[in-house]
């Protein structure tokens, strides 16, 4: 039975995959644009209705000039920038409007949603001063493609190991997961070696621009609603809260490096993700740096006493300085 439950998933996958390629036959250029390699420690994605405000909010926190007028559909194709913060290079998708029937194919939806579910956070901007349902049908068009936003879908980290088992860990008990479940998936693809973290994250942020337009308790309602920020790029009232609230959202974390009898350097930040090990952070200097691992010492918030000695589980904090130790 499980197997046959698997089976469906995963024709299910494949026939959501289909409905966000491209249509044949949809006009010259029809994928133009949206084919943006993924760069930096994360990626994030404007999704909005047109004349939002996305192309306003993306010029005002990178270097990049995403064309903005007043009118509807001035981006036509998916413009990339770099937010730099924290030490982290995060990159901005700037995609097309939205429009109804989006996951159709309508307004090129399909293109749009497709680089929309590659993202790491999805940020959809909303116009304060247009009609409250304007979220309901976003959420409803990305929702019918399977991005479901904020419903605390199980976020999977996967390292696959050359040896030692499956080590299956759940940050938090998910509804409709199991071990059993994902050990029995596992399986099918042959990947019996790995270590699997299973973490609920959120997976949107709910931002709403030209809030100089509304009343002050409007404002007010909004600003209390969860996941939600507000601003007006016009007037730049909340650009940076709304970077911030960015960064929370990410779940990232900065690490510095230190060497033997060396000061650490703070001008330059290691970017990883909350829930790192000191394995997590070998990988991601060199992927052979563990067959000479020691030991790490650690200063900072996760450390006991300072430095603690601590082996490849041990699990950093934000801003702590890390000293690899080899054999």
């Amino acid at each position: 039975m499980v197997n046959i439950t698997e089976k469906i998933k995963e024709k299910l996958a494949r026939l959501r995959a289909q409905l966000l390629e491209p249509a044949a036959g949809a006009g010259s250029g029809g994928g133009a644009g949206f084919d943006v390699s993924k760069s930096g420690d994360a990626r994030v994605a404007l999704v909005g209705f047109p004349s939002v405000g996305k192309s306003t909010f993306l010029s005002k926190i990178t270097k990049t000039k995403s064309e903005a007028a007043a009118y509807s559909f001035t981006t036509l194709t998916a413009i990339p920038g770099v937010l730099e913060y924290g030490g982290a290079e995060i990159q901005i998708l700037d995609l097309p409007g939205i429009i109804e029937g989006a996951s159709e194919g309508k307004g090129r939806g399909r293109q749009v949603i497709s680089a929309a579910k590659t993202s790491d956070l999805v940020l959809m901007v909303l116009d304060a001063t247009k009609r409250a349902e304007q979220r309901a049908l976003l959420e409803a068009e990305l929702d019918a493609v399977g991005i479901r936003l904020n419903k605390e879908p199980p976020n999977i980290y996967l390292k696959i190991k050359n040896a030692g088992g499956m080590k299956i860990t759940f940050q938090t008990p998910p509804k409709y997961l199991d071990e059993k479940m994902i050990y029995n998936v596992m399986r099918d693809y042959k990947l019996l070696n790995c270590e699997i973290l299973v973490r609920d994250e959120n997976a949107s942020l709910y931002v709403y621009n030209k809030i100089d337009g509304i009343s002050l308790e409007f404002l007010d309602q909004l600003a209390r609603e969860p996941y939600t920020a507000v601003m007006s790029c016009e007037l730049d009232l909340g650009v940076q809260e709304v970077v911030e609230r960015i960064w929370k959202e990410l779940r990232l974390m900065r690490l510095y490096t230190k060497r033997k009898g060396v000061d650490p350097d703070f001008s330059e930040a290691m970017i990883v993700r909350r829930d790192s090990t000191i394995e997590d952070v070998c990988d991601s200097i060199h992927r052979t740096l563990k067959d000479t691992f020691k030991h790490a010492l650690v200063w900072g918030a996760s450390a006991r006493h300072v430095p603690q000695r601590v082996g490849l589980g041990h699990m950093v904090a934000d801003e702590d300085v890390v000293s690899i130790v080899a054999k």
